[in-house]
């Protein structure tokens, strides 16, 4: 076997241990991150607990997916020319053959990525008149009032009259809401613009002062809560000084739970949040549900003359 024949023989072997390796990571990698398939497939989201959230987090799955696909052939090709259409000893300078003229190949560069955009455009559509659809009849309304810095939450109580749970420095909102039910946010703001947040909605409504002169539409419907819990949300519009410590937690009962929860409010005006979660704990619910402070975030003091940061504040 002559010289030349040993080096390009050993460079095929190099590039086939190069492959092995390539193919060996991309195996081994997501097997050793810890994370199951459901996690890996929703691409770093969190897990939705809406229908519309579970919507979403398809749509963003699929749409990855197809931006991986798209990767990997275009890497691929690229690799390859970088491999076997690099420079080689004895080439005498000049350029390689030319297809900038290939009306066949520039068609199908150009109708390809047409497809696949007008594909992704028509999903996109489809998932976001899903999410913006109204529900002429919902089951629970819910007014949503934010300003600098904290919310105000009003829920219909179906007797005339609301159910208020209003945020201050030194206590954190909780939104109580039925399980299994439609509910209607109405949001808007009482001085800037403002972000409706919570992030296992996986989505964000803008609030806006005075929604009506500024064509906003500022009522969106989700067609239930999958499962109880409490769930952080935040204001995801940059809004000031404390913006970022403008948290407020929905907690989801069941129907039951949340029904009670209701009659209690509506028959003491008096009652908060906190002293009706602690009946609910009384009549069965776990303690962790029907906690009377927020267990997924906590409040922060916003005295501009503090020098350091917060800490979790003692109740």
């Amino acid at each position: 076997m002559g010289r030349a024949q040993q080096e390009a023989t050993g460079r095929r072997s190099g590039w086939r241990r190069a492959a092995k390796l390539a193919v060996l990571a991309a195996v081994v990698i997501p097997l050793t991150t810890g994370c199951s398939v459901d996690e890996v497939l929703r691409f770093g989201w969190p897990e939705g607990v809406t229908p519309q959230a579970h919507s979403m987090r398809t749509l963003w799955t699929w749409s990855a997916i197809a931006a991986l696909i798209v990767g990997v052939i275009t890497w691929g090709v690229m690799f390859w020319a970088v491999a076997f259409h690099r420079k080689k000893k004895g080439d005498d300078g000049s350029a390689p053959r030319q297809t900038q003229y290939n009306l066949p190949v520039e068609i199908v560069f150009t109708v390809i990525p047409t497809i696949i955009v007008a594909v992704l455009f028509g999903f996109t559509v489809n998932v976001q008149n899903y999410v913006d659809v109204k529900n002429d009849a919902p089951q629970e309304k819910v007014q949503v009032t934010a300003f600098q810095w904290n919310w105000q939450f009003d829920v219909d109580n179906k007797r005339g009259g609301t159910v208020e749970s209003l945020g201050t420095s030194s206590t954190i909102p909780i939104l109580v809401l039925p399980t299994d039910r439609s509910i209607e946010f109405t949001i808007s703001s009482k001085d800037v613009i403002h972000s409706f947040w919570v992030p296992e909605f996986l989505f964000k409504r803008d609030v806006f002062p005075m929604p009506e002169k500024n064509d906003t539409d500022n009522v969106f419907v989700i067609d239930k809560i999958d499962r109880t819990g409490a769930f952080v949300g935040r204001c995801a519009e940059l809004c000031g000084s404390y913006h970022s410590q403008m948290n407020f937690e929905v907690r989801a009962l069941p129907p039951n739970l949340y029904d009670a929860y209701m009659s209690m409010r509506s028959a003491n005006a008096d009652m908060t949040v906190a002293q009706a979660l602690q009946q609910l704990q009384s009549q069965g619910c776990d303690a962790t549900l029907c906690a009377p402070q927020a267990t997924t975030t906590y409040p922060f003091s916003t005295d501009r003359t503090l020098k350091s940061a917060s800490e979790p504040q003692n109740s």
